[in-house]
């Protein structure tokens, strides 16, 4: 979720890394003659195709509205198991060319994808060109981070085709400059984060990894600047977020209570028929979900506990159009890029 305003710090900081303050000026030239030569082999050889994964605030608040009018918030995110499929090579020539299966997705500069590449190649000073092809999984407008994952997954990419030119700290740090929530992918998979959201704190995954999600998502998107404008403090939860951390560590599970999301009540002033959707989860009989919540500005709602969807979703037209989904929290190990638990497939109704 990338707050509205919000100019991300490159200041990144995680318990299990250390971030690195290089002066750059002098840093290009060594990352320029690493990467050159490497380039020049990589071309030759196959393309490369790497997993791009998803994410669910497990808890999001919103502490204060800052002077500059920017939100402090402090949430945990998780990276989960849907994900989209990206395959790159290098190609001569003067720009990156992205293609994608799923209409309406941009592949101009505006993507993030190609600003991943364009802050890869102005960090490292390597002068290199990219062939992207994104097939598209994860919805927009979802609250899953999947535009902000194919950011941290093209830098992964660019920089492995490169043979290594950078370090996970320095892509952890380049990653705050493209949005806050790329950050939260050069984690192990699960993240506090903090301030602005730029401020990303590496910790151990709080529940098991094979707790089972079920993520339903309306038609209708959500824009996160539009949601901030309806957010009223004065009715946000008082929970203590490092309390909520520490619950769920203790309980090694979630219950109603810590999945706590301050934008819950004004995603569903705007869409309400997301609050009717999430009474009709925690209500339903079959599944009998411990939690159910909104993740990020929404407007996907996740159900723990089970990932089958309700028969009542099967047998109304009504939500022959909704995008359902089963998840799982996922984890990355060190010098290694997430992996996918499933076959990718399409996007599917209930």
């Amino acid at each position: 979720m990338h707050v509205p305003g919000h100019r991300v710090s490159a200041q990144v900081s995680l318990s299990h890394l250390k971030p690195v303050r290089t002066d750059w000026r002098q840093h290009s030239a060594r990352l320029r003659a690493r990467g050159t030569a490497a380039v020049r082999s990589q071309s030759s050889q196959e393309p490369l195709t790497l997993f791009s994964p998803s994410k669910v605030n497990l808890f999001l608040r919103i502490i204060r509205r800052r002077p500059d009018g920017y939100h402090d918030l402090a949430s945990l995110f998780h990276v989960i198991d849907l994900g989209d499929t990206m395959t790159f090579s290098t190609i001569p020539g003067q720009a990156d060319a992205l293609t994608c299966d799923m209409e309406g997705v941009p592949t101009d500069a505006s993507n993030l994808v190609i600003k991943a590449l364009n802050l890869f190649r102005r960090h490292t000073g390597i002068d290199h060109f990219f062939q992207v092809h994104l097939e598209k999984i994860v919805p927009h407008g979802a609250g899953l981070g999947g535009g902000s994952a194919n950011a941290a997954t093209t830098l992964w990419a660019a920089n492995e085709l490169a043979g290594r030119p950078a370090t996970n700290e320095q892509l952890l740090e380049w990653s705050g400059e493209i949005g806050s929530d790329v950050s939260i992918f050069f984690s192990n998979g699960a993240a506090y984060c903090t301030g602005r959201g730029e401020v990303v704190e590496g910790v151990e995954p709080p529940l098991p990894l094979d707790t089972p999600l079920l993520l339903v998502k309306p038609p209708m998107g959500l824009a996160t600047p539009e949601i901030f404008k309806l957010l009223d403090l004065s009715k946000c939860s008082k929970a203590d977020p490092k309390q909520l951390l520490q619950q769920m560590k203790q309980a090694g599970r979630l219950t109603q209570e810590m999945c706590v999301n301050d934008l819950e009540r004004p995603a569903f002033e705007r869409l309400p028929e997301l609050q009717e959707l999430k009474g009709k989860l925690q209500n339903d009989c079959d599944n009998q979900f411990s939690a159910v919540f909104m993740t990020g500005s929404g407007s996907t709602m996740v159900g723990v506990g089970s990932s089958k969807a309700p028969l009542w979703m099967q047998e109304r037209i009504v939500y022959q159009d909704v995008f359902c989904s089963s998840a799982k929290l996922i984890a990355r190990q060190p010098d290694q890029w997430y992996q996918p638990t499933r076959k990718p497939s399409p996007l599917v109704a209930a």
